[in-house]
């Protein structure tokens, strides 16, 4: 096909590296499913928009619902229309649906895996060469073991003189156990090389800052460590409750939603090494060491390091909303958690001593995901409080990956006047005032690395094995714990509780 190029020059790609991609056919299980429509085809099209894609690229999704290629490609024209973030040009679009393909039926069906098959075979004659296959796993988790077993069974795991990999999506298990037991299976049909186990978060460009801020910045790294940092916190609040998510959400609840992946994966990135390059294995080689070296919760004592809450009534935006227990679909009496704190520590020579604390909720506050590192107070107090002046306090360092992206630096400054009295500034770095241009979504970057094959924001097996070992003790404490689930009011800071997990002098950030 034609490049997807637009015909006049993008202004927001202008200096940017443009690696190549090998030309490839991505094929899409699940392609009728909410992720595909919200997330994944708008995303395609916008790497269509900035001449991004291969020059020879082609889509197929797979679902059970019975539709024409005609009909797939208008619920694509739909989708991306609603989502993208940038409106639709329309020549873009057009080029884009043309190389749009699908193929109906069960993901246990057979004839499914050889339609698929002969498609493929289709583009590489027309595009007289072996193109790439990726293929992307945008389903209940429940189908990924059986679509792994028939492209294995297939023989589609692999393609003469062209790559092939697979994108898996969280969760990747639900236990450590399960989680074991897919990767096995996903290994038996697959290479470890082959496979991209997917955690957008990895993909947010903030996300990616903190290794920016940390190995570019000379000033930050010899304070980087436990003899300057007191404690560190990691917050990821949502104000919005389950809504229509209640029967996902309720059999998996706060811990496995976002702490076993988002929250450990930026403490991974907050605490490694650095490594010897910037190239995918490298980079994964020192977060596995960060994770294999937080300490092990003991299920029996789960309460001196973890409280788990559900939220209740409460206001939220000036409305009355209900809690959870009162949500559509949510079982009477549900123990499911919707706020989780954690206290972990990682026991190295960097880090040692240093708490960190995690938490996530919903119905809080207000939405907001950021790292907060305080440094150790300054060791004489010379200046004194006094009126108008509230002393001096610790240094705090933050990262703020939504809604506001960008780093916050809190220093003591002198306030105007004839006495010396102190108070805290800021020093601020805002992503989009600095660089002027929207942030593409993580989607976008996930994609384009899989189809190129640089693994490096996907998460490797044994890193999947290392982040389950830290959650499977703690659901496991409990389950057998007779512990009442704590409550707290929608809109709030959280339960009371969480208090406990402080070390003296510590406190939470205001949310």
């Amino acid at each position: 096909m034609a490049t997807l190029e637009h015909e006049q020059p993008n202004p927001l790609v202008e200096g940017l590296e443009r690696l190549p991609v090998h030309p490839t056919t991505l094929i899409i299980f699940g392609a009728t499913g909410d992720l595909t429509s919200r997330k994944l085809l708008p995303a395609i099209y916008n790497l269509a928009h900035e001449g991004a894609l291969p020059e020879r690229f082609y889509v197929i999704g797979s679902s059970r619902s019975e539709m024409t290629h005609e009909e797939f490609r208008d619920r694509a024209r739909e989708a991306i229309t609603r989502y993208s973030r940038r409106k639709p040009d329309e020549k873009v679009l057009g080029a884009l649906l043309e190389v749009m393909h699908y193929v109906p039926g069960s993901f246990d069906d057979a004839s499914v895996y050889e339609r698929i098959a002969e498609l493929g075979a289709v583009f590489d004659e027309q595009a007289a060469l072996p193109l790439n296959r990726c293929y992307y796993l945008s389903t209940a988790p429940a189908f990924f073991p059986v679509i792994v077993g028939m492209l294995g069974g297939a023989g589609l795991d692999w393609h003469e003189g062209a790559e092939v990999r697979i994108v898996i999506e969280k969760p990747f298990g639900t236990t450590l156990e399960s989680a074991r037991a897919l990767n096995r299976e996903v290994l038996c049909a697959f290479e470890e090389s082959q496979v991209f186990r997917i955690d957008h978060y990895l993909g947010k460009e903030t996300v990616q800052n903190v290794l920016a801020f940390r190995f570019a910045n000379e000033m930050f790294e010899p304070v980087w460590n436990r003899n300057y940092i007191d404690y560190v916190q990691i917050t990821a609040a949502e104000d919005i409750g389950v809504g229509t998510r209640a029967g996902y959400y309720d059999t998996s609840g706060a811990l496995r939603d976002l702490v076993q992946n988002h929250m450990l994966q930026l403490l991974a990135l907050l605490c490694m090494e650095p490594p010897v390059a910037f190239e995918a294995d490298k980079i994964r080689n020192e977060k596995v060491k960060v994770v294999q070296s937080i300490r092990r919760p003991v299920p029996e004592r789960v309460s001196d390091i973890a409280v788990r809450g559900q939220y209740g009534p409460g206001v939220v935006g000036g409305e009355q909303v209900k809690g959870y227990l009162d949500e559509d679909a949510v079982p009477e009496g549900s123990k499911t958690e919707t706020y989780v704190a954690l206290r972990l520590e990682v026991d190295n020579w960097r880090w040692a001593d240093v708490p960190f604390y995690l938490r996530t909720g919903k119905r809080l506050a207000r939405k907001v995901t950021e790292i907060a590192v305080t440094l150790k107070p300054v060791p004489h107090l010379a200046f004194q409080q006094t009126d108008g002046s509230v002393g001096v306090q610790q240094n705090q360092l933050i990262l703020t990956v939504q809604p506001n992206e960008g780093v916050t630096l809190s220093i003591g400054a002198k306030i105007p006047g004839s006495r010396m009295r102190i108070r805290p500034v800021n020093m601020e770095f805002l992503y989009g005032t600095a660089f002027l241009s929207q942030s593409p979504e993580a989607y976008e970057r996930l994609i384009m690395d899989a189809m190129r094959g640089d693994a490096t924001l996907f998460t490797r097996d044994d890193e999947v094995d290392a982040l389950w070992a830290i959650v499977d003790p703690i659901l496991k404490g409990w389950q057998s714990s007779a512990e009442p689930v704590a409550s707290y009011a929608a809109g709030s800071q959280g339960p009371a509780e969480a208090d406990r997990l402080l070390a003296d002098g510590h406190r939470w950030r205001a949310i």
